[in-house]
C-alpha cells in the first residue's frame, strides 16, 4: 500500500482560501480522492481525480479544486470561498481503481488527515 501524508490546515476565516497536500510515498496511477469528516458526521465525499478526469461532490463544487502533480507524488486540493460549515478533518485516499469512485469504502490506504477549522 501506498503511505499518504496531509498536510496544510488550520485555521482560515470565512471567504478565505487553503490549499491542502497530500504527499504519497510513490507513484501511484490509481484514482485519488479527498474526504473530509465534522465532529458527528460521516465521512465525506469531496472529490477524486483519476486518468481520465474529475469528480466533485456539489457540496464543493465550484469552490474546491482538485489535481496532481505526478512529478512530485503529490495531490492536492485547492479550496477557496471557505465556509463554517467545511470545518472538519480533511483526508486523503486512494485505492486499486482507476475511475472517480465516491464510495469511501473502496479506497484502501488512506492518511491520518489534517484539521481544517473555518471561523465566522
Amino acid at each position: 500500500q501506498v503511505q499518504l501524508v496531509e498536510s496544510g490546515g488550520g485555521l482560515v476565516q470565512a471567504g478565505g482560501p487553503l490549499r491542502l497536500s497530500c504527499a504519497a510515498s510513490r507513484r501511484t496511477e490509481h484514482t485519488m480522492g479527498w474526504f473530509r469528516q465534522a465532529p458527528g458526521e460521516r465521512r465525506e465525499f469531496l472529490a477524486a481525480i483519476s486518468w481520465r478526469g474529475m469528480r466533485y461532490a456539489d457540496s464543493v463544487k465550484g469552490r474546491f479544486t482538485i489535481s496532481k502533480d505526478n512529478n512530485k507524488n503529490t495531490l492536492y486540493l485547492q479550496m477557496n470561498s471557505l465556509k463554517p460549515e467545511d470545518t472538519a478533518v480533511y483526508y486523503c485516499a486512494t485505492g486499486p481503481f482507476w475511475d472517480e469512485r465516491p464510495d469511501e469504502t473502496e479506497y484502501d490506504s488512506w492518511g491520518q488527515g489534517t484539521q481544517v477549522t473555518v471561523s465566522s
